[in-house]
C-alpha cells in the first residue's frame, strides 16, 4: 500500500471509529466533577451524568443516564425542555432556568448553560445549584465547555468539533488538515515537545499535559490536555483522541491543593492490611474484606450496588477527590493523599488513599486505602516519611518524583503485586528496592532477575530451578529465583521479554503460590511478593499476541509509572551535584564548583537516556576534571540539540528521527523499533506512511 493510500485508510478509520472512542474518553472526564453536568443527544435523552448531578437530585447518576431530560422536570415544566432543544438547534449556546424534581419530590430551581455538539449529536448542560455564585459566569471554565478533536499519527487535526471551535475561536475549516502546533504560542521547542507527547501517548496509551495555548484572537489560556492513543484491531496506531479544557481559573487552585495535602504523617512500616477497591466510573463492584470492615458495609451492600465512592466522601473532601481524578487521567495514578471516609453508620474514618487508572474506555480504576489510627494522627508530625535510606539514590523534590515516592510508600506495607512502568534509565529498580525496604519483608531476600538478559531457553530454569538430570548437563539440583525469594521479594525486570510459552507457568505460580522445578514432580509452596518492571508497551503486546492478557492484569494490581527526566527538569541540578559528589569521592577528587552555565545546559537537555545517561555523563565529566571545578564536555550533548526553528512539519521531524535511529541501529528494523518504543509492525506501517525505504538509510 502506498503512503497516500495508507494515509487515506488511517483517516477513514479515524472518522469512522474516532468519535465513539472520543466519547468514551469524554465520559471518563465528565462523570467525576462535583458540578452538576448532563450530556444529552438532540432528542433530549440523557447519555451521561456527573456525580454532582446525582448529588443535586439525590439519586445515583446511573438512574439519570438513559432517561429523557423531561422526566427530571415536573409536568408543567416539560415545555421548557422542548424550548431548550429548539434554541440549541439555532445557537451553539443557550442559557436559562429549569426546575428539577429530586428524589425527595422537592423542586430545585437551577440555572443552566447548554453547549451544542461537543461531539456530533452530543450536547452538554452544566447546571448551577441553588446557592451558587451569583456573579460572573455561572460555572467554572473547566466544566463550561470541552474542546474535543481527533488527530492522525503525525499530529494533524482530522476532525474538529463545535466545543473546540468555541474554546479556540477557530472554525473547523481553519484547523482540519493543520498540525496541532498551531494551537500553541510560538516556542522554539514546540515541535519536539509535541512529537514527544504523541510518542508517549502511543506507547503508554494516554498522555496528559498542562500549559499555555492560544486562541485565534491571540489571547492565551491554561489548557489541560488529555490524549488517548487510538489503535485498530491489529494494534496499529491510527491517531489520537484529545480532550482540552480551559483550566485558567483552576490550575492555581490545584497547586494550592497539592501543597495543602502534603502528607505530614508517616505510613506505618509494620505489616498493615490495606483496603483495596476497584471500580468502574463511580460504582464499586470489587472490594476486599479489609475495606468493608473499614467503612462498615457488608458484602451484600456491594452486590446490591449500595456502595459508591462519592457516597463515601464528605463534601469538604470533594476538591481533593477531583484533583486525584485529574492526576489519574494525566499521569495514570494520583499522589497518595489523606482524607476521611464516611462509614455506613455516619461516623468518619481518616485514611490515606492512592488511586490508579486501569483503563480509560470504559473508565476503570483501583484504589489502595490505608486507615490512619488516632495515634498516627497525633504523633510524629515532623517525622520522616520513610526510614533513612529507604529510597537510595532516588534524588529530587519534583512533584513527579514525589508522586512515585508516595505511591511506593503506600503500597509497600501490603503484599500487592506492583508493576513499574517507565522508559529505560528512569530508576525502576530503585523503586522496586525501595518498596522492599519499606515492606514487612525488608529483612528477607530481595531477588532480582533481568528477563531480557537471560537467553530464552534458560529463563525457565532461572525462574523455577531444575532437578538433577532434568536435561543434558544438569549434573546437580539448582534452586530457582522463586525459591531464593521465598518470604521475600522477587523483582522481575523487563518482564515484557518473557517468552509467550513461559508466561502460563509464571501465571500459575503467582495464582497458586506454588510451582515444580524443571524435571521435577514435587509441588513447592512459595510465599513471594512480586514486583515487575518493563519499558515496553504491554497493552500493545497483548494486541499483537505477544503477552497474555491474564498475566498482564495479574501483574497490574498496582501500577507505578516512573517519570522520564525531561518531566522533572527541576531535579537535574540536584542530581548533577549528587553524582558529582558520588564520583569525586570514588575517584578521590575534590570538586567544589559546578559552573552555572553548565547547570543551565544540563537542565535544558532532554536526556533521552534519562538518569542513567545523566549519571554516565557526570562520571565522564569528573574523569575529565583536573581541578576543583567540574569540566563537563557540553559539546557532546549540544551537538545533538535540535535547532527548533519550527520550519519543519511534525511529519518531517518524525521521518528524520526514524531515519536517524535506523542508521544507528544498522538498518535492523526490530532494533530500531525497540529503541523507539514501538512494535516492529507499527514501525513498518509508519515507515510506509512516511515514505521511508531502505535506500534512505543505507
Amino acid at each position: 500500500m502506498h503512503a497516500s493510500q495508507l494515509e487515506s485508510a488511517t483517516t477513514s478509520w479515524l472518522l469512522d471509529n474516532g468519535p465513539r472512542e472520543l466519547e468514551f474518553l469524554f465520559r471518563a472526564v465528565v462523570f467525576h466533577p462535583s458540578a452538576p453536568i448532563l450530556v444529552t443527544d438532540d432528542s433530549g435523552n440523557s447519555l451521561e451524568a456527573s456525580v454532582g448531578l446525582g448529588k443535586l437530585l439525590g439519586v445515583p447518576r446511573e438512574k439519570v443516564i438513559g432517561r429523557p431530560v423531561a422526566d427530571l422536570l415536573p409536568p408543567a415544566s416539560k415545555p421548557e425542555v422542548s424550548e431548550l432543544w429548539r434554541a440549541l438547534q439555532d445557537h451553539d449556546e443557550h442559557r436559562g432556568t429549569l426546575r428539577l424534581v429530586g428524589a425527595d419530590s422537592e423542586l430545585r430551581e437551577v440555572t443552566y448553560v447548554a453547549k451544542r455538539n461537543v461531539l456530533p449529536v452530543r450536547n452538554v448542560l452544566v447546571l448551577r445549584a441553588p446557592g451558587g455564585d451569583e456573579t460572573g459566569d455561572p460555572v467554572p471554565s473547566w466544566v463550561n465547555d470541552y474542546a474535543l478533536y481527533l488527530l492522525d499519527p503525525a499530529g494533524v487535526v482530522v476532525a474538529w468539533y463545535s466545543g473546540a471551535a468555541r474554546i479556540y475561536g477557530l472554525p473547523a475549516s481553519e484547523v482540519e488538515g493543520q498540525h496541532a502546533s498551531i494551537l500553541y504560542p510560538s516556542d522554539d521547542t514546540l515541535i519536539a515537545t509535541l512529537t514527544d507527547e504523541f510518542r508517549r501517548a502511543a506507547v503508554e496509551g494516554r498522555m496528559g499535559s498542562e500549559g499555555w495555548q492560544a486562541r485565534k484572537d491571540g489571547s492565551r489560556f491554561w489548557a489541560n490536555c488529555i490524549s488517548m492513543a487510538l489503535k485498530n484491531e491489529r494494534g496499529e496506531l491510527q491517531g489520537f483522541a484529545r480532550v482540552v479544557r480551559d483550566f485558567s481559573d483552576r490550575h492555581e487552585r490545584d497547586e494550592e491543593l497539592r501543597r495543602s495535602r502534603a502528607r505530614t504523617r508517616p505510613i506505618p512500616m509494620h505489616s498493615t492490611i490495606s483496603g483495596i477497591v476497584s471500580g468502574e466510573f463511580d460504582r464499586i463492584p470489587e472490594v476486599n474484606d479489609a475495606f468493608l470492615e473499614m467503612v462498615g458495609y457488608t458484602r451484600e451492600d456491594v452486590v446490591e450496588g449500595r456502595l459508591s465512592w462519592p457516597d463515601l466522601t464528605p463534601p469538604e473532601f470533594a476538591p481533593l477527590d477531583e484533583l486525584a481524578h485529574e492526576e489519574g487521567l494525566r499521569f495514570g495514578a494520583c499522589t497518595p493523599f489523606e482524607k476521611e471516609l464516611l462509614r455506613k453508620d455516619g461516623t468518619r474514618v481518616p485514611v490515606l488513599v492512592a488511586t490508579a487508572v486501569l483503563k480509560l474506555s470504559p473508565f476503570r480504576w483501583i484504589s489502595f486505602v490505608q486507615e490512619l489510627n488516632v495515634r498516627e494522627l497525633t504523633e510524629r508530625v515532623d517525622a520522616e516519611t520513610a526510614p533513612a535510606g529507604a529510597f537510595g539514590e532516588m534524588v529530587g523534590a519534583s512533584a513527579a518524583l514525589q508522586r512515585v515516592v508516595r505511591q511506593a510508600e503506600l503500597v509497600a506495607p501490603t503484599d500487592a503485586t506492583v508493576l513499574i512502568l517507565g522508559e529505560t534509565g528512569t530508576g525502576k529498580e530503585l523503586v522496586a528496592r525501595s518498596i522492599h525496604r519499606m515492606s514487612p519483608r525488608s529483612g528477607l531476600p530481595f531477588i532480582s532477575l533481568n528477563c531480557a538478559a537471560i537467553p530464552t531457553g534458560l529463563l525457565e530454569s532461572e525462574l523455577f530451578g531444575y532437578e538433577r538430570g532434568a536435561f543434558t548437563g544438569a549434573l546437580s539440583q539448582k534452586i530457582g529465583r522463586f525459591e531464593m525469594a521465598h518470604r521475600g521479594t522477587l523483582f522481575l525486570d523487563e518482564v515484557g521479554d518473557i517468552p509467550l510459552d513461559l508466561q502460563p507457568k509464571l501465571l500459575r505460580a503467582l495464582q497458586e503460590k506454588s510451582f515444580e522445578r524443571l524435571g521435577g514432580t514435587k509441588t513447592i509452596p512459595i510465599d513471594v511478593r512480586l514486583v515487575a518492571a518493563t519499558n515496553r508497551n504491554l497493552t500493545q503486546m497483548m494486541g499483537d499476541n505477544l503477552f497474555r492478557s491474564d498475566l498482564y492484569y495479574r501483574l497490574k494490581v498496582f501500577p507505578i509509572t516512573t517519570p522520564p527526566l525531561r518531566d522533572r527538569p527541576e531535579d537535574i541540578p540536584v542530581l548533577v551535584r549528587h553524582f558529582t559528589k558520588k564520583y569525586a569521592a570514588k575517584m578521590d577528587r575534590q570538586i567544589d564548583t559546578i559552573p552555572s552555565d553548565t547547570l543551565r545546559a544540563l537542565a535544558s537537555w532532554r536526556w533521552p537516556g534519562n538518569i542513567r545517561e545523566l549519571e554516565n555523563f557526570i562520571e565522564r565529566s569528573v574523569i575529565l576534571s583536573s581541578g576543583a571545578t567540574l569540566r563537563a564536555p557540553l559539546d557532546e550533548i549540544q551537538v545533538d540539540i535540535p535547532k527548533g526553528d519550527g520550519s519543519g512539519t511534525l511529519e518531517q521531524i518524525q521521518r528524520d528521527h526514524i531515519l536517524k535511529v535506523l542508521r544507528e541501529s544498522g538498518g535492523v528494523v526490530t532494533i530500531a523499533a525497540t529503541r523507539l518504543g514501538l512494535h516492529r509492525t507499527t514501525l513498518n506501517a509508519m515507515m510506509r506512511k512516511l515514505g521511508i525505504s531502505r535506500k534512505d538509510w543505507a
